[in-house]
């Protein structure tokens, strides 16, 4: 199960960003998640919840937004979400397609709670 792995990775990035608050206590962690990263979210949550405890990030929710498959058409330059493994142009046919989204792995938010100033959003 690489989701574990990954957890580990983030999880580090977490703790990494949250040192310059004193007593910070981090609540949500906001992923952006291509379909086509390999990564299931569910086993993802699980590893990060397990692995989080005694942490700073110990009951952080994990706000995942999975990203569609897009890809352009180098025939029609088109741009159109895929949703079955045929990666043709729904217009014009063509079957030369670049991918344009899915396969993104990313953080693009944090909210931390600071000991001394309360909640506050980290992009």
């Amino acid at each position: 199960m690489h989701e574990l792995a990954i957890a580990q990775s983030l999880l580090k990035i977490v703790e990494e960003e949250a040192l310059p608050y004193q007593g910070a206590k981090v609540t949500r962690v906001k992923l952006l998640i291509g379909r086509l990263s390999g990564v299931v979210p569910d086993a993802l949550k699980f590893a990060f919840e397990v692995i989080s405890q005694g942490g700073v990030a110990e009951g952080a929710s994990l706000e995942i937004q999975e990203v569609p498959v897009r890809l352009r058409c180098h025939q029609c330059g088109e741009v159109f979400v895929v949703d079955n493994p045929f990666l043709t142009c729904p217009h014009c046919e063509g079957t030369g397609v670049e991918m344009v989204s899915g396969r993104e792995l990313e953080i693009t938010g944090m909210e931390i709670e600071d000991g001394n100033q309360g909640g506050q959003e980290h992009p």
